[in-house]
């Protein structure tokens, strides 16, 4: 499996972090590009480095370089999860403005008709942020909202952050234990 992962200039970069930590466990091929708000909210919200998350990635590329692989949908992948995103960058993607290689290759998936799971960390949500929010799910992209569950009753903050991250996983297909399953009752 080869994944594109973006991180992007939204609170939450734990979320992208914590995803690629998993997919690298995983042996998953991940192609990263980072934001710079993106990196400047590793240093903000994180005791990490935007280098420690770059050594978390089988590949890295510049956002401004338009010339990267991940650019073209001739560069096959199984898709791209933009972890966090933020409404700058949902707004470039759904009006194909493609002004960062996070935007172009998110554009990329949605003309091959690759799997896009975009997971925002915004509120409150603007009709603006809605509706580009609703214009990108109308051409299959998965919202995926930083939104935890509790029905396995995280103890801890990795608990909520693992069950979003294992949302994403699932998005994929990939099997994980971030969380304990709902089995009823």
């Amino acid at each position: 499996m080869r994944l594109v992962v973006a991180i992007t200039g939204a609170s939450g970069v734990i979320y992208g972090i914590r995803m690629l930590e998993a997919l690298s466990k995983l042996k998953v091929e991940t192609h990263l590009v980072m934001s710079e708000w993106g990196a400047k909210n590793i240093k903000i919200e994180t005791d990490k480095t935007a280098e420690y998350v770059k050594s978390l990635a089988t590949e890295y590329h510049e956002d401004d370089n338009m010339a990267a692989p991940i650019s073209s949908g001739s560069f096959k992948t199984d898709g791209m999860a933009i972890v966090p995103c933020s409404m700058k960058t949902l707004a470039s993607i759904a009006n194909a403005f493609d002004d960062s290689l996070v935007s172009r290759a998110a554009g990329v998936c949605i003309k091959e008709q690759r799997k896009l799971v975009v997971v925002p960390r915004e509120t409150p949500l603007s009709k603006i942020h809605l509706e580009n929010m609703t214009k990108l799910a109308g051409s299959g992209v998965t919202i995926l909202p930083a939104m935890p569950g509790f029905y396995h009753r995280p103890e801890t903050m990795d608990d909520l952050i693992n069950h979003v991250v294992g949302k994403v996983l699932d998005q994929f297909g990939i099997e994980h234990r971030m969380f304990k399953r709902w089995g009823g009752g």
